[in-house]
């Protein structure tokens, strides 16, 4: 298990550092958006319509979303597909790094309820399907738990570190947070799956539930088998 888990090592700091630059802003994003909307007022109902509005979209886009993330991952690769999300999560966060003004925010508003269609759901979806490609299926449960840690590690670092910046270098430390993660992922990050499904190189061991790929990256009998029927004639 501890091999299992060392070999998801760069995985998990990319996910900790995304998550953290994602929950960063929640403690602070309220009272942007009170300040953006109603400023000087203790109420602010086209806010919570907003925010209404903004958790339906989101929701509803991720349903229609993440399967298709899903599907383009078996063919061209897990940290492919995750490439596309952590990019796209940093540009709301620069918005409101740079200023909180009312045309700024609304800006923020639109631009958030995109991206987030794309990136809430998938890439839960592909971190929990990267770490069922990289861990045997004996211990796939007890990897899934790591991972949930590590959201929830991120969850409360996230939460005691905007407690002590303020607004604006919240948003600016979380934009670079976000950035980090990108480049980590890109530079450390291997792909899970076989780039060549076809390569007649692949190095296949009996006892071994992997086959190494002639990238040298590891995959499972059974994921591959599955994914070699479903290539194109």
């Amino acid at each position: 298990m501890a091999y299992a888990i060392a070999g998801l090592s760069h995985f998990l700091i990319t996910v900790f550092l995304y998550h953290l630059a994602t929950f960063m802003v929640i403690p602070a994003i309220t009272d942007v958006t009170m300040s953006a909307l109603c400023p000087g007022r203790d109420e602010c109902s086209i806010a919570i319509y907003l925010s209404g509005f903004q958790q339906a979209i989101t929701g509803l886009g991720s349903v229609i979303i993440a399967p298709l993330v899903g599907n383009l991952s078996n063919i061209y690769g897990r940290k492919v597909l995750l490439i596309l999300p952590m990019t796209l999560a940093i540009f709301p966060l620069v918005i409101l790094a740079c200023s909180r003004t009312t045309s700024l925010f609304y800006a923020y508003y639109v631009l958030k309820t995109l991206t987030s269609m794309l990136c809430d759901g998938s890439v839960q979806c592909l971190s929990l399907a990267y770490v069922a490609d990289s861990v045997p299926d004996s211990q796939r449960v007890s990897a899934f738990g790591i991972l949930a840690g590590i959201v929830s590690a991120a969850f409360v670092c996230g939460t005691l570190t905007a407690r002590f910046l303020s607004t604006s270098s919240t948003f600016q430390v979380s934009a670079s947070v976000a950035v980090l993660a990108a480049v980590y992922m890109m530079a450390f990050l291997k792909e899970s799956i076989c780039e060549d499904l076809n390569d007649p190189k692949q190095q296949v061991s009996e006892k071994s539930p992997f086959i190494i790929c002639s990238n040298g990256d590891p995959i499972r009998k059974a994921q591959f088998l599955l994914l070699l029927t479903d290539q194109p004639p």
